[in-house]
């Protein structure tokens, strides 16, 4: 039997980092809720941990979460993956998979889909930002003594 038609189970790690710390622990009982939801998609178990003062921090706290989803086809793990970014994906379950063709087609042309969704917004945001930059310039030229507060900070 082809584990396409295989149920696959996986761990997936979720960290965040933030204040409040209960802020932290509600947000990633969200996420994993969230997951829940998706078509195809079970959460078998779940594990948040508390939240813990970073080191060298006073304000901000981190944690994670462990959660272990039972997906329906290759493809539902890998929207997942991409929707909601974990730190790490272990496939636990099972040990060998097949998939077909065409499967794995769409499951590449998803992956390619959003990829250049997220070169397009990263485009968007460098020209956005040469934007501001030459506003910014513009402006301090107008005011020379801002200009040269700037610089001093820089040096």
């Amino acid at each position: 039997m082809s584990s396409e038609n295989k149920e696959i189970t996986t761990t997936l790690i979720f960290d965040i980092i933030g204040t409040p710390s209960e802020y932290l622990t509600e947000s990633l009982n969200k996420l994993i809720d969230e997951i829940n939801k998706e078509k195809g998609v079970k959460v078998s178990s779940r594990k948040v941990n508390e939240p813990v003062l970073m080191k060298d921090q006073t304000d901000f706290y981190t944690t994670f979460a462990e959660v272990e989803i039972i997906a329906e086809q290759v493809s539902q793990v890998v929207l997942v993956m991409f929707k909601y970014m974990p730190a790490n994906v272990e496939i636990v379950s099972p040990e060998h998979i097949s998939i077909s063709n065409n499967a794995l087609s769409d499951v590449l042309s998803e992956i390619t889909r959003r990829l250049h969704s997220y070169d397009e917004v990263a485009r968007i945001m460098q020209v956005e930002k040469n934007v501001l930059e030459n506003k910014l310039r513009e402006i301090l030229k107008q005011n020379p003594k801002q200009e040269e507060k700037s610089e001093e900070k820089n040096n």
